[in-house]
């Protein structure tokens, strides 16, 4: 007899930075019995599943794929693939995950060149643009949606002054896509990651990614092999795309069966209805906290309505309260990264957990604490 019980997590309310609830249909897709990874009826899904990619990124890019890890693989598919030792890049930085984008740059063996904003606050375009004149960049990258802090970046006047300097635009999309607009040929990006996740409410494990055409040509003109040969595009593409697939790596199917399924619901749903959702909850969650006396990180015009940073009312400990919604009432909610951490909470109101049941649960639960 094993020691080993048979599986039975608790049933949580995903209310942190990440996973978000998944729908019954999502978690009934992954049970769909396996085919193989070159099966004609897995070719056919990945096909569907780039164009649904292509729709919800609003993008008619050619190189649209689905990288077979998260997020961060697909921010690491987008700097590997584009920088060479030798390379310039100015990276925006004004949270943990411009940060991390910073690291894969010198990693690279490219030349570093950071703009950093205070936690808490978008990166101001006058910042870039004073930047770009000591330098010339192959690439400035930043993020969209700042996980760590809640902060919502406008991207289509850094992306102008990007193109201006003869440079390309790639943008962190982690946890906005899927929640709120995001325009890849409109704001002219050239590269752009995200993750399954957040507001897709997919498992996690996958990352969406899309190229420009003149992405793909700075890939076509690389003069040294990628430093990483799982996410070297050069041999990934052809998995993904042309009438003869070539075998790169073995697809994680049933993720791919999930991932389908979560963007057939946002389409479902519709893109529009689906970000006016994240809207209306955000403001909801909103007066419902701040009359429980917590405090928002980030100025109105530019916080995230799909992961709410919030300061924590006087006297309140982090992580006893978060224990409790927890342990009590299966509640999470994600505490702070860095300098913020200890001070402030994230609250995620992501794809299918951006609900008014679960706002109501939450303000219920810490009222009965409080």
């Amino acid at each position: 007899m094993s020691k080993y019980e048979e599986l039975n997590t608790s049933t949580r309310i995903l209310m942190g930075p990440g996973p978000s609830d998944a729908h019954p249909r999502v978690l009934k897709a992954m049970a769909t019995p396996l085919v193989g990874h070159l099966d004609p009826e897995f070719l056919k899904i990945m096909d569907e599943i780039k164009e649904m990619v292509q729709i919800t990124l609003q993008t008619k890019n050619e190189l649209t794929f689905v990288v077979s890890a998260p997020g961060s693989a697909g921010m690491e598919t987008c700097l590997v693939n584009l920088l060479e030792p030798g390379d310039e890049a100015l990276i925006c930085v004004n949270g943990v995950f411009g940060n991390r984008m910073a690291d894969i740059v010198e990693r690279c063996g490219a030349r570093l060149i950071r703009v950093d904003a205070p936690w808490g606050q978008p990166v101001d375009p006058q910042q870039v643009r004073d930047a770009l004149k000591n330098c010339n960049p192959k690439l400035v990258a930043i993020v969209h949606a700042e996980t760590s802090t809640g902060v919502l970046q406008p991207l289509e006047d850094i992306s102008r002054l990007a193109h201006e300097a003869g440079a390309l635009f790639v943008v962190d999309a982690v946890t906005s896509y899927c929640g709120t607009e995001v325009k890849v040929d409109d704001w002219g990006i050239d590269a752009i990651y995200s993750g399954s996740q957040k507001c897709l409410s997919a498992p996690p494990g996958l990352s969406p990614v899309s190229f420009s055409k003149d992405a793909v040509e700075a890939l076509d003109k690389r003069k040294m092999k990628v430093q990483s040969w799982f996410l070297d595009l050069s041999l990934v593409r052809n998995y993904w795309a042309g009438s003869k697939r070539a075998y790169h790596h073995t697809a994680p199917v049933s993720a791919m069966f999930a991932f389908r399924e979560a963007l057939r619901l946002v389409l479902e749903e519709g893109l529009e209805e689906r970000f006016e959702r994240h809207r209306r909850n955000h403001l909801m969650l909103r007066d419902g906290l701040e009359a429980l006396g917590f405090e928002f990180l980030v100025d109105p015009a530019y916080r995230l309505p799909m992961l709410n940073a919030v300061k924590l009312p006087p006297g309140m400990d982090d992580a006893t309260t978060r224990k409790r919604l927890l342990d009590e009432f299966n509640i999470e909610v994600g505490g702070g990264l860095g300098d913020f951490a200890g001070r402030i909470w994230r609250v995620g109101l992501m794809g299918n957990s951006s609900n008014a049941n679960h706002i109501n649960t939450l303000l219920g639960a810490l009222r009965s604490i409080l």
